[in-house]
């Protein structure tokens, strides 16, 4: 269980926390810093330029451009994240989960290349299918954070 260092509150000066109390109903301005992870609010996430080179995202993008040209695996490698270590690769899913829901669901999965760069494509149905079904071990129809570092990893 991830220990909270601090609470922050963004856009919102009714909320004041203060041992755990929520002073306001304004429940979407509250954003969590744990010690162990960034905060993973969808505007507030750290660029995967943090975690890896913008040449090798550049690279990677481009070598997917046509449409159903995507694997995930290649992906992983140009861009350079299957040689992160387990925990840059966990912090890379929790950019990519946009809705920090702790998974990554097939909406999200179209847009999975567009959360390395904004300019690229939509991934096309059969490939977020295919991207799914390489990611997904349990079947539930999202991914999971262990699910996704298996895949980059492997």
């Amino acid at each position: 269980m991830l220990s909270v260092a601090s609470w922050r509150v963004f856009e919102c000066n009714s909320i004041e926390l203060r041992g755990g109390r929520q002073s306001s109903s304004c429940f979407f301005c509250i954003i969590t810093t744990c010690q162990q992870q960034p905060p993973t609010s969808p505007r507030f996430k750290m660029s995967l330029s943090s975690i890896l080179s913008a040449d090798a995202i550049d690279n990677a993008i481009k070598d997917c451009q046509a449409p159903d040209s995507f694997c995930p695996k290649k992906f992983f490698q140009i861009c350079g994240l299957s040689k992160k270590s387990p925990a840059e690769v966990k912090k890379a899913f929790a950019i990519m989960d946009n809705d920090a829901s702790g998974f990554i669901e097939e909406e999200e999965l179209k847009f999975f290349l567009q959360r390395f760069s904004p300019g690229a494509r939509v991934l096309t149905a059969a490939e977020t299918k295919n991207f799914l079904s390489a990611a997904d071990d349990d079947s539930d129809g999202k991914i999971g954070a262990d699910e996704f570092q298996s895949l980059v990893l492997a």
